[in-house]
């Protein structure tokens, strides 16, 4: 098998590294512009360009989309396993991914409900296919002992927030548009198209890249399915040949527990998306500098932080050396930072007033940001270390299975935090935030509790967590 790798002393990452970045980036330009988008686009009226769902229900439908794109990987992580490879799954991913959004477009152009669900099924199969074989094609330009792994996924994560900032270029596009012609009554003069436009081309544009480019810096990687991209010593050491051994089924146990465990993370970060998009929507001043903020811009929030603290703190682990937490610890610490987020959103309601005051009273948008900032930090200790970890701990042969199965925990996470919005016009703001927030530190500490255990269970398969 040719291969584009490093050897295991190695200092330096292979330049297949930013190809893998570059084309992540453009996919996570669609997706993060989607996610500032949704569920406006679903719950604004017809006569600004949305399709006048019920907010409660549209922020339903969006956990209900969100989730089955992290769904969907499960099966395009076997299909690229044992049939198509993980290049091939890439494309058919991409070009999927493309067609959505061009058919978004032409669902905000009609205002057309059917057009819509054509665009977010085309939009979940293409996920399913696009992301967790990308995600593995990372793991496997490094060999086994490679100290570089966890920091390759830190800069691959890097990339994805590079392109997570589209709300900072897609929001103003939509609102602006908006507010510039007024409501006409011309529904075509609304901006929301433009957004789903935009991010059809970024699509392209990162596809068309990485294929012209993928031979030269990949090699043959991922250009075959496992089951044959393999050399004979592959096969012996990850038990392909036949029946996986004790350590394999450790493992699998492993990452199993932790997938489980970051369920409870996603369904608190995800707020990003449904509740927290309305509660910024409707209750807090975005006034700064005698100009209102777009609600779609605070989407930016996070990933600008990614950007600011991602390398930084790749570079603190490496010079901790033996000091380094384990990859269950920084998860663990990820699930506490998490919790402790959301009693941030909680002063943010208190300062308003509490669940009781009314609509016009409004809290400091700070409180977001300052919540964002915490998450992102829980984020930077969880989910790249996540990655990195179904890359060390996952069969080879199963490999991009299994980065499917640790996007369970998000779809499961996201199908859930859809349905927080009512529970917060039942129960309020305070006490919804209170229960994620005291939720999140306590799996957390269990996490911790547990983490001398699961360790051991890993077999020395964490070489440079």
């Amino acid at each position: 098998m040719t291969a584009v790798t490093n050897d295991s002393t190695s200092q330096k990452h292979p330049p297949g590294l930013y190809l893998l970045f570059f084309a992540e980036m453009w996919e996570r330009f669609s997706f993060y512009g989607n996610r500032a988008l949704l569920v406006l686009f679903m719950s604004k009226p017809l006569m600004e360009g949305g399709l006048a769902i019920a907010k409660s229900d549209a922020v339903k439908y969006y956990g209900l989309i969100q989730g089955a794109c992290y769904l969907t990987p499960i099966i395009g992580g076997f299909l690229a396993d044992k049939f198509l490879g993980q290049r091939k799954s890439i494309l058919i991913g991409g070009l999927l991914m493309a067609i959505a959004q061009l058919v978004l477009f032409l669902s905000a152009q009609a205002t057309s409900i059917d057009y819509f669900w054509m665009g977010i099924a085309c939009l979940i199969i293409g996920n399913g296919f696009f992301k967790p074989n990308i995600s593995t094609l990372v793991g496997r330009l490094y060999p086994e002992g490679s100290t570089l792994k966890d920091q390759a996924y830190t800069i691959f994560y890097m990339g994805i927030n590079l392109g997570a900032m589209s709300p900072l270029l897609i929001g103003p596009i939509v609102e602006n548009w908006a507010a510039e012609f007024g409501p006409d009554g011309k529904i075509s003069h609304y901006g929301f198209q433009w957004g789903f436009l935009l991010a059809c081309g970024g699509m392209l544009l990162g596809q068309l890249i990485f294929n012209l480019l993928a031979s030269k810096y990949l090699g043959s990687i991922g250009t075959a399915p496992v089951k044959t991209d393999k050399s004979a010593t592959e096969k012996a050491e990850d038990g392909s040949g036949g029946a996986l051994s004790k350590i394999e089924i450790d493992r699998m146990i492993v990452l199993t527990i932790i997938t489980i465990f970051s369920i409870i993370f996603w369904l608190g970060f995800e707020q990003a998306g449904g509740a927290f998009t309305l509660y910024t929507d409707n209750y807090l001043d975005r006034n700064f500098m005698g100009t209102v903020i777009p609600t779609t811009v605070f989407q930016a929030i996070n990933p600008i932080f990614i950007l600011a603290l991602g390398f930084p703190l790749s570079i603190m682990w490496i010079k901790m050396g033996p000091k380094n937490p384990s990859l269950i610890v920084k998860m663990a610490l990820g699930l506490v930072l998490m919790g402790a987020g959301f009693f941030l959103m909680v002063g943010a309601a208190i300062e308003r007033g509490g669940d009781s005051a009314p609509e016009t009273a409004l809290a400091s948008m700070w409180w977001m940001v300052a919540t964002y900032f915490v998450h992102t930090v829980a984020e930077l200790f969880l989910s790249p270390v996540g990655l990195s970890a179904v890359s060390k701990l996952a069969p080879k042969s199963l490999t991009s299975a299994f980065m499917g199965v640790w996007f369970l925990s998000p779809f499961i996470a996201h199908t859930l935090a859809g349905f927080t919005e009512s529970y917060i016009e039942v129960l309020g703001a305070i006490n919804v935030f209170t229960y994620i927030g005291a939720g999140g530190i306590a799996i957390g500490i269990l996490m911790l509790v547990f983490s001398g255990v699961l360790k051991k269970m890993m077999h020395g398969a964490e070489t440079a967590s």
